[in-house]
């Protein structure tokens, strides 16, 4: 509507006012709301070109877009575990800091894990020691069974002299007898020392590590245990949370609530603008944004990023080829806005629906390129008309409350 404004400003005004006193015609006389359309029929013409070039020239330039917010991201509440709720330790939008409990779930089977693996670890405990008694009987059967051997072996060498030095006192079949009583008590001797050998492999080796599994039953035990209470993973506000004592929940169907984080959608909004702004539109361009939630102030923004793709050219491989003809809705390129200075920002809570403008400025090459002078009066131009689209915004922002509570039939 300005466009339109300014545009017969220089060409159905210049024409009327040609037609009234150079051609001396008048209104209500040759001049009447039905011969005004021939009348001035070359000032119409020439603002229905002129309006139209401006505004083409004015939307592709300087982009709008009606469809601009601050998206935040949530935290579904869930349980690792399923169960009942035992204990709740917060109420619905309480601030909550990252790991606070939030709320317990029955934890009867895992208490009962942790006390049976507490009594498997004093069970080997209490065999170490079994096993170290063990050793000491087996090192004293070693000593016996090496007293025993040395006894056979003195009586051996006392016979086998007796018998050299031809006494007849002593008898083959002794010799023979002390004979298999030596490799009788050198077996036993053997037997010991593998015993020992059995008692220190048992120490050393067999129960470490049976302590070391039943130490990792023990926390696994824990961690299954730590899992009956739930955590907040990141600062924030907890909302849709009516959890009470013995209500259900699961990590599948029955979410406790939701968690936003404090800082997520703050100071950071997306706008969807047309695909014909994908040439125009760069990171570091300045613009503007106005929001339902505070509708009579101007926030200055600058352009962060731009994502690179289309959403609605995303394709998911499935058992069914896709007809493009189908896609009848073009999609829109995805723009960033931050804003220009710290703060302004902050009284507008994410979620919020916002209006926003982008501007080109052709500032730069003016002062630093060698334009011809068409090209220079072109950019000039088109830096100037993005006033029309900043007072535009202005205009809406103020006829917002209107529009929104008394013509939407609110």
């Amino acid at each position: 509507m300005i466009e339109t404004f300014l545009c017969a400003l220089v060409t159905v005004l210049p024409d009327f006012l040609f037609r009234r006193f150079v051609q001396g015609k008048r209104i209500g006389h040759e001049i009447t709301l039905f011969t005004m359309w021939y009348e001035l029929r070359w000032g119409l013409t020439a603002c229905a070109i002129l309006a139209l070039t401006v505004i083409t020239t004015l939307f592709y330039f300087h982009p709008a877009s009606k469809t601009a917010a601050s998206y935040f991201r949530t935290v579904t509440i869930l349980p690792q575990l399923g169960g009942r709720v035992s204990e709740v330790y917060v109420t619905n939008n309480q601030m909550v800091t990252a790991g606070q409990p939030i709320f317990r779930i029955e934890d009867f089977t895992q208490r009962a894990q942790v006390e049976a693996a507490h009594a498997q670890i004093a069970q080997i405990q209490a065999s170490l020691k079994v096993a170290q008694t063990d050793l000491a009987e087996a090192e004293a059967g070693i000593a016996g069974a090496q007293a025993a051997l040395a006894q056979a072996l003195e009586d051996l060498e006392r016979n086998t002299t007796l018998r050299d030095q031809g006494s007849s006192a002593v008898r083959l079949t002794e010799i023979e007898r002390l004979e298999n009583l030596v490799a009788e008590r050198e077996a036993k001797v053997l037997a010991a020392q593998s015993q020992k050998a059995a008692v220190v492999q048992k120490i050393e080796e067999l129960i470490p590590a049976q302590l070391a599994s039943a130490e990792a039953q023990l926390d696994a035990a824990l961690a299954e245990l730590d899992k009956t209470t739930i955590s907040a993973g990141v600062t924030g506000r907890v909302e849709q949370f009516g959890l009470r004592v013995g209500d259900f929940v699961s990590p599948l169907m029955r979410p406790a609530g939701i968690l936003v984080p404090t800082d997520s959608g703050r100071d950071r909004f997306q706008a969807a603008f047309n695909q014909m702004s994908a040439q125009v539109i760069k990171p570091g361009m300045i613009g503007e944004l106005g929001c339902m939630t505070r509708p009579f102030t101007v926030i200055p923004v600058v352009v962060v990023q731009v994502q690179d793709v289309i959403p609605s050219g995303q394709i998911r491989p499935t058992d069914e080829l896709r007809d493009v003809q189908q896609n009848t809705t073009p999609g829109s390129i995805l723009v960033y806005l931050e804003p220009l200075y710290e703060g302004l920002a902050d009284k507008v809570p994410p979620g919020s629906n916002c209006l926003a403008n982008v501007y080109t400025d052709n500032h730069d090459r003016l002062e630093h390129e060698d334009l011809g002078f068409w090209e220079r009066a072109f950019l000039h131009v088109v830096d100037t008309i993005g006033v029309v689209h900043a007072a535009g915004l202005r205009l809406r922002l103020i006829l917002m409350p209107v529009n929104t509570l008394v013509l939407s039939g609110h």
